[in-house]
């Protein structure tokens, strides 16, 4: 990609999409183009077919996605792989139609199936059954990278499938109910701390609520007290977490240095799992995550585990040595990362 390439980010808003953006104006890219829901819904083909004949992107990132916690997902199911395959379908075919150099479609580790062998390597996708409660996703986003590849083995296209691991980072979601495990623990912690310093006056802007009564009654349906906080399970489920600037990094990279024939290594029958993992390689128990978070932030009360809450699945690791033998590797530690993280959440979501 050249400096004055013009590139389409879809969906820069979120997570991974703002981190992408980031990182390529940090790169020195100055021909980008973006376009929010309002301005562009692209579950609508005759709206994105106009976009993509009026700007033509040379190359696209696709981090546009409908995405939600395990609540939304297992409820919303119609809604989840409805716009996830709508959006990709229009955006892929339109790059495809109007000659897009490079296309870099992200989906999610949650494609494998629900007891796939850890680490998950790339070929164990489509071999057993998907977690149920995020099926309608995980197969928008399988339908996804085999669109990818279909494209490319037809039309001669270079369309690269990228699954990242649990991300974290700016412009993540810290909401109590809807939020992933990681960001919940830094705001439950963080809260659970100034209760603990009587800062209420921070307790009350943060919950947006009027009386300390009400906070701390909020706070204790998520066993957050001054004294102690609550988490679901036993502690010794294992995640791998990403931080996502690094995730934005490996992105630009492969965009950067890698071809679709890359994925594969040349193969000349049945090319398939053409997808690459991207992650850190290495997990940790929420119990040693939470205490992490909890050093980080400065709390002295205890860590409490509810077991008559679900674990969930015991271990979800990605085995990255396929993204490494592509020639990149993480670089920010896990605690490197929650500091990171946690100074992010004081300077911008508390202002908001």
């Amino acid at each position: 990609m050249e400096k004055n390439t013009k590139i389409y980010v879809a969906g820069h808003r979120g997570l991974v999409g703002s981190a992408i953006l980031e990182n390529l104006k940090d790169k020195g890219y100055t021909n980008i183009i973006t376009r929010t829901h309002k301005e562009l819904d692209l579950t609508v083909q005759a709206n994105v077919a106009h976009f993509f004949e009026k700007e033509k992107p040379d190359f696209v990132f696709l981090a546009a996605a409908k995405v939600g916690g395990i609540v939304a997902n297992n409820i919303y199911r119609a809604d989840f792989i409805y716009d996830n395959m709508m959006i990709q379908n229009n955006v892929i075919h339109q790059s495809y139609v109007h000659g897009v150099k490079k296309l870099l479609f992200l989906g999610s580790t949650c494609i494998y199936p629900k007891n796939a062998p850890q680490p998950m390597k790339e070929d164990c996708l489509l071999t057993d059954t998907l977690e149920y409660t995020n099926e309608p996703y995980a197969i928008a986003k399988i339908a996804g990278i085999k669109m990818c590849e279909s494209y490319n083995l037809q039309y001669g296209t270079n369309f690269i499938s990228v699954m990242p691991t649990n991300l974290y980072g700016p412009n993540d979601n810290f909401d109590l109910e809807k939020s992933h495990v990681l960001p919940a623990l830094i705001r439950k912690i963080h809260l659970a701390k100034l209760l603990s310093e009587s800062k209420f006056d921070e307790i009350l802007t943060d919950l947006d609520v009027n009386t300390i009564s009400q906070a701390e009654m909020y706070l204790t349906s998520f066993g957050v007290t001054e004294n102690s906080v609550e988490i679901w399970g036993t502690g010794k489920p294992k995640r791998e977490f990403l931080w996502s600037e690094d995730m934005a990094d490996a992105c630009v990279f492969i965009m950067e240095n890698r071809d679709f024939v890359d994925t594969y290594g040349g193969a000349k029958n049945e090319i398939r799992n053409t997808h690459i993992n991207i992650g850190t390689g290495i997990d940790i128990s929420i119990k040693d995550l939470a205490e992490t978070i909890k050093k980080v932030i400065g709390f002295h009360g205890e860590l409490t585990f509810n077991t008559e809450k679900p674990d969930g699945t015991m271990k979800k690791l990605t085995d990255v040595s396929k993204l490494n033998s592509l020639g990149w590797k993480y670089r920010t530690d896990l605690e490197t990362g929650v500091k990171k993280m946690y100074n992010w959440f004081l300077n911008h979501y508390e202002s908001k």
